[in-house]
C-alpha cells in the first residue's frame, strides 16, 4: 500500500494541509529578508576621504566644502571625486585651473572616509569602513553568511531525518532568532560575521524542513500547488522587504525588523504536525496514526478513520527495516542514488549562483536600489504563476531546462548591451531574475519528489548545502568586474547553460508517487498516479523509470 492511497482516503488536500501551508508561509516570510539583507546593510554609500584634519586655521579653513574637496581629492574620469585617493598635500592652484593635475602625487585616504547618509543612516560599510582596500570584507559578509547556511543545511537535513521534521523546525526558529538578534548588537566586524554565520546556519532549517513537511502531507495532484505556494512566500517576503528597508535605514534596526516575524512563527508552531510519512518510515506507527486521524477529522473524512490501523500503516514501508538509521552516505551507496545526488547537487549549485548573482547586483545598473529590489521580487509572481501551469503541461524537467536556458540568454544579452543603457540592462536582468526564479521554484518541488522518504531530508539538506555554496560564491563572482566589466555576466551565463545540461539528465516526476525507500529508486518500484477523472475511467499508466 502506498501512502498516497491513505491520503486519498482522508483527503490529501483539505483544511489540514492548508493549515500546514499557512504556518510554513509565516515562518518562511523572514528568510528572503535575511538572505537579501546584505544588499542594504552592506550597501556602499557615496564616500570620499575625510579631509577635516587638514583644517589648520590657514587658507584651507577659509574655503567652502566644495573648494576643499577640489584642492584635496583628485577628480575621476566621470567627474566625481575619488573614493579612495587624496592628494599628498592640498593643491591650491587647482582653484584657478582644476584641470592641471599632471604629476600630482596621490596617497590612500589618511584619516578614514566621509559617507553620504542621505539614503542610509548607517551601514556595515560606514560602521567599519569596508571600502577601497577593504572592499573584499564587505562582500565576505554575505559569503560567510551563506557558508553558515550551507553547513546548516547539511546538519538540519541529517538531524531532521533522524529526530523528525517538527522538532528541528522549532530548533531552527529559536536558535535563528537568538543569533540574528545578537548580530544586531555586534561591536566589531569579526563579532558580526561570526554571529551572521550562526544565523545562517540556524535559519536554513526553516527552509528545508518546512518545504519537506508541506510536500509529504499532500497528495500527488496538489504537490505543485504546495511547491508554488511555498515559493511565493519567498516572493512576498522579498517584495515587503523592499518597503521595510526603505523605512528602516539603520542596519542594526533593519536586522531586528526582519527577524521579528519569527516570533509569530514560534506561536503557530504548536499546530504544525509531524510528517506521517517520516513516522511510518521510522516505525512510529501509533504516532503516525494519531496525526492521520487529526488530518481526517479536520478534513471531515472521519468515515475513513477506522481504516487507519497500524497494521495497514506498516505495509507502506515494507522493503527495508524501519529501525535503520539513514545518513548522507546512503545518497552515494547505490548507483542510481549516486547519479541522483550528483545531478541534483550540480543543478542546485548552478541555479542558486544564477539567482543570487542577479539578486546581489541591484546597484549594478545605476537605478534606485529599492525600486530594483522590489522589481526583482515582483517579477517572480508571473514567473511562478507560469510554472504552476507548466509543471503539469510539460513536466518538471523541461520546465527547469527551459528556465535555465532563458536565464542564460538574458545574461548573455547583458554582456553586449552597453553600460550606458542602464534601463535596458535592468529590464533584461529583471527577466533573467524571473527565469532563474522559475527554475529555483521548480527544483525545490522537483528534488523533494526525486528523493525517497527515508533519505528525503538528507537529500534536501545536501542539495540545499550545494545551493548555498553557489550563493556563497556569487558575491565573489561579482568582484570579477575588476578584471573585466562583463566577466561576471559571462561566468553566470556559462553556469546557467551548465545547469540546463545537467537538468536534462534527471528523470521526470510529473504525476508520480513519491518513492518511499532507496529500493524504490534502484528497482523502479514507483508508479505514475493518474488524475481522479482518469482513475474513474479505469485508465492505466506505465511505470516511470529512473533514467
Amino acid at each position: 500500500m502506498k501512502f498516497e492511497n491513505i491520503l486519498d482516503d482522508i483527503n490529501g488536500f483539505g483544511r489540514f494541509q492548508i493549515m500546514i501551508i499557512v504556518i510554513s508561509f509565516i515562518g518562511r516570510f523572514t528568510l528572503p529578508c535575511h538572505f537579501m539583507l546584505n544588499n542594504f546593510i552592506a550597501a556602499v554609500p557615496s564616500h570620499h576621504c575625510d579631509i577635516s584634519y587638514l583644517d589648520d586655521g590657514g587658507i584651507f579653513s577659509n574655503l567652502t566644502q566644495t573648494e576643499r574637496l577640489v584642492v584635496s581629492i583628485p577628480v575621476q574620469d566621470d567627474g566625481t571625486f575619488s573614493s579612495c585617493r587624496m592628494f599628498e598635500e592640498p593643491q591650491y592652484h587647482l582653484l584657478l585651473n582644476s584641470s592641471n593635475v599632471t604629476g600630482l602625487n596621490t596617497v590612500p585616504c589618511q584619516n578614514g572616509w566621509v559617507y553620504d547618509n542621505s539614503t542610509f543612516t548607517s551601514t556595515l560599510t560606514s560602521q567599519w569602513d569596508l571600502v577601497c582596500d577593504r572592499r573584499g570584507k564587505n562582500k565576505a559578509t554575505a559569503t560567510i553568511f551563506f557558508v553558515g547556511v550551507m553547513l546548516g543545511a547539511i546538519s538540519f537535513g541529517s538531524l531532521s531525518d533522524r529526530f523528525g521534521r517538527r522538532i528541528m523546525l522549532l530548533v531552527s526558529y529559536v536558535s535563528g532568532t537568538l543569533f540574528a538578534v545578537a548580530s544586531a548588537f555586534s561591536s566589531s566586524y569579526v563579532m558580526f560575521v561570526v554571529l551572521r554565520f550562526f544565523t545562517g546556519f540556524c535559519l536554513t532549517g526553516i527552509v528545508i524542513v518546512s518545504a519537506v513537511l508541506s510536500v509529504e502531507w499532500v497528495d500527488v495532484e496538489h504537490r505543485k500547488l504546495v511547491g508554488v505556494a511555498d515559493s511565493l512566500s519567498w516572493t512576498f517576503g522579498n517584495m515587503v522587504f523592499a518597503a521595510i528597508a526603505y523605512l528602516v535605514t539603520d542596519w542594526r534596526w533593519l536586522i531586528l525588523a526582519v527577524t521579528s516575524p519569527i516570533t509569530l512563527a514560534l506561536v503557530t508552531w504548536r499546530w504544525m504536525p509531524e510528517s506521517a510519512r517520516w513516522l511510518i518510515a521510522n516505525g512510529k506507527l501509533e504516532e503516525a496514526q494519531m496525526y492521520l486521524k487529526k488530518c481526517a477529522k479536520m478534513n471531515r473524512t472521519q468515515g475513513s478513520i477506522d481504516t487507519l490501523k497500524t497494521e495497514t500503516l506498516a505495509t507502506v514501508v515494507e522493503s527495508e527495516k524501519s529501525d535503520r538509521i539513514y545518513s548522507y552516505l546512503d545518497l552515494i551507496r547505490t548507483p542510481k542514488m549516486r547519479k541522483l545526488a550528483l545531478c541534483t547537487g550540480i543543478l542546485w549549485f548552478c541555479v542558486a549562483m544564477i539567482f543570487y548573482g542577479i539578486s546581489f547586483n541591484i546597484t549594478g545598473f545605476g537605478l534606485n536600489i529599492y525600486l530594483t529590489q522590489f522589481t526583482y521580487a515582483a517579477i517572480e509572481v508571473p514567473s511562478k504563476g507560469s510554472i504552476y501551469y507548466l509543471l503539469d503541461k510539460i513536466g518538471r524537467r523541461v520546465t527547469v531546462v527551459g528556465a535555465m536556458l532563458l536565464a542564460g540568454v538574458c545574461l548573455g544579452i547583458n554582456i553586449v548591451v552597453p553600460k550606458g543603457m542602464s534601463t535596458v540592462r535592468t529590464v533584461v536582468a529583471v527577466f533573467g531574475k524571473g527565469f532563474s526564479s522559475a527554475a529555483f521554484a521548480t527544483i525545490v518541488l522537483y528534488s523533494s519528489e526525486l528523493y525517497p522518504t527515508v533519505v528525503r531530508q538528507n537529500g534536501m539538506g545536501y542539495i540545499s548545502s550545494m545551493a548555498r555554496l553557489g550563493v556563497a560564491v556569487a558575491p565573489l563572482i561579482l568582484l570579477l568586474d575588476d578584471v573585466w566589466g562583463e566577466l561576471p555576466q559571462l561566468v553566470l551565463c556559462s553556469v546557467a547553460l551548465l545547469g540546463a545540461i545537467v537538468a536534462h539528465r534527471l528523470s521526470e516526476t510529473r504525476n508520480r508517487c513519491l518513492a518511499e525507500t532507496i529500493e524504490d529508486i534502484e528497482q523502479h518500484q514507483f508508479k505514475t498516479i493518474i488524475s481522479t477523472k482518469a482513475a474513474k475511467s479505469n485508465t492505466t499508466v506505465d511505470h516511470i523509470m529512473f533514467k
